[in-house]
């Protein structure tokens, strides 16, 4: 059996529930963050937490906890749950509103669940579909995934495995992963304005810089057409090649020598993190 918490009380995940009244249930208003445990260690927590309470803040969520007091209800679930590899999400809703719009004050629910990489997806890539769409307000980790969900036939039609917003022709992300592509030079390039910042992201900007020229610009449709490889990053998948893009090859549609290079240095780097 799993546990949960919600606010402070730790139970059952089973019996972890929130009253109708909640704006996450009402108008589907709150934030979350995820990130993994390996060898029941958190990985990146720091950063998942950086940006949890700025989703927060952004979403004029106030989070009644400490860094310190959130860190410890997290502690205390992994110690109860005993889960060494999983994904733990931490959300935030808006509360019980009166008049189910106005935000009262916020609950907190922390769950925990099993989590593994898929090794045949990194080994043989994914296909991309791309769709005309801009989430609201994505610098924040909303629990607004409505287009998302939405879109799964469209995924499914299109015999691919996720995706590929973007506005105009102009790139912007995967609903749960960010994008990069790598150009004939080879520079690595990953799109900088209405994303969400992925922690993943993060670290692999910083590797790519040790090696390869970065830049962190405007993306095009066109951009992809032209590019030697494309991969997504994101907690749960790492570093994932894209080999089709609305059902174009990209490059030699097989995972491309620099995508390989950052994964091979970020699973390195994960181990080092956690050791």
């Amino acid at each position: 059996m799993l546990y949960a918490i919600v606010n402070h009380t730790l139970l059952p995940a089973e019996e972890a529930t929130l009253r109708v009244q909640d704006l996450s249930i009402q108008r589907g208003y709150g934030v979350f963050d995820f990130f993994k445990t390996i060898q029941g260690k958190p990985v990146f927590l720091e950063d998942h937490l950086d940006r949890f309470y700025q989703s927060a803040s952004l979403l004029q969520l106030p989070v009644s906890y400490s860094r310190q007091a959130l860190k410890q209800l997290i502690f205390q679930l992994m110690e109860r749950n005993q889960l060494p590899d999983s994904g733990i999400r931490i959300t935030l809703t808006g509360g019980y509103a009166a008049d189910g719009f106005t935000i009262a004050t916020p609950n907190l629910i922390i769950t925990q669940q099993p989590v593994s990489i898929d090794r045949q997806l990194q080994a043989t890539g994914i296909h991309l579909a791309t769709y005309p769409h801009q989430r609201q307000l994505p610098a924040a980790k909303s629990i607004d995934y409505l287009m998302a969900i939405w879109l799964q036939g469209f995924v499914q039609q299109q015999e691919a495995q996720d995706v590929l917003y973007h506005q105009d022709g102009r790139v912007t992300e995967c609903p749960r992963s960010n994008f990069f592509i790598v150009t004939q030079d080879p520079k690595v390039v990953t799109p900088s304005h209405r994303i969400l910042q992925g922690v993943i992201r993060k670290q692999v900007l910083q590797l790519a810089e040790e090696q390869y020229v970065v830049e962190e610009r405007e993306v095009t449709l066109d951009d992809i057409y032209k590019a030697r490889e494309a991969f997504v990053t994101s907690t749960t998948k790492n570093i994932l090649p894209v080999v089709r893009f609305d059902g174009q090859v990209i490059g030699t549609g097989q995972p491309g020598q620099v995508t390989k290079d950052l994964s091979d240095r970020l699973e390195q780097l994960i181990s080092n993190h956690i050791a």
